[in-house]
């Protein structure tokens, strides 16, 4: 089961999605997790009852899971600039891997752990809201944070429009490429390039259904279909004709990390 939950308003600065994950006993049904760019806060609930504080970071290629136990989890969708004034790390330490909140660095990570491990699942996301925004009141840099999301804003994937390319957009805010690199390595954990490519792939995971393939590579900022189908396959594991019609790869769950 998948559930999205509602951001309240005072969490919206800093979070970006919430949900509720529930996986049953032996699912025989694949659980995709998406390619990622974003750091997530997640409260895990294992098969015995015995509950994590993780934060997971930037997911650079799909995973696939089938459930051999019953585990439940809710998720916070970190939004860029929050991972290095809240966790203590350079988002780019994150990429790929799960690490206890309590092992991270700083007396934000440690309270947060504390707070929200045991909470229910319908309280989780209302005690982050209580929580958090004073947590980022006191560590974030309103300047670097807005201009890091005008980045992020601008290589994005929206309605009427095509993602920026790299170069245009550091000019765009008076940056070199150099120093949006490093802005994202820090505030989102991967290049604004590799970005892009997780951002169209999402994109047309989302609108494959309601648009003819060469349409929606043109609609995603892909030169061509066949453009579009070699970055699928390398973020998704599977070209789109086999994602869709259910042809996936094997499994690959992930790993906690026992320290950050």
């Amino acid at each position: 089961m998948d559930q999205f939950l509602t951001v309240p308003e005072p969490l919206a600065s800093w979070v970006s999605g919430a949900r509720r994950v529930s996986l049953p006993d032996a699912s025989e049904d694949a659980l995709v997790h998406l390619p990622d760019a974003a750091a997530r806060l997640v409260v895990r609930v294992g098969p015995r009852g015995e509950r994590d504080v993780l934060a997971v970071g930037p997911r650079v290629r799909a995973a696939y899971y089938r459930g051999r136990s019953r585990v439940s989890c809710v998720e916070l969708r970190l939004a860029p600039g929050t991972v290095r004034p809240l966790l203590g790390v350079p988002a780019a330490e994150l990429v790929g891997r799960a690490v206890r909140l309590e092992s991270l660095p700083t007396r934000a990570a440690h309270r947060l752990a504390r707070e929200l491990r045991w909470t229910g699942p319908e309280e989780t996301v209302a005690r982050a809201a209580e929580v958090l925004p004073e947590l980022m009141a006191e560590a974030a840099d309103p300047s670097r944070t807005a201009l890091l999301r005008a980045g992020v804003e601008a290589l994005s994937v929206r309605a009427g429009r095509t993602p920026g390319q790299v170069g245009e957009v550091a000019r765009e805010l008076a940056v070199s490429e150099r120093q949006l690199r490093n802005l994202f390595t820090e505030g989102v954990g991967v290049s604004p390039k590799h970005y892009a490519r997780i951002d169209r792939v999402r994109a047309v995971v989302d609108r494959a259904p309601t648009a003819p393939w060469a349409e929606l590579a043109a609609a995603t900022g892909y030169y061509d279909q066949s453009h579009m189908t070699t970055d699928f396959r390398a973020l998704m594991g599977v070209p789109p004709r086999s994602y869709f019609t259910g042809r996936l790869p094997a499994d690959s769950p992930c790993q906690l990390s026992a320290r950050a």
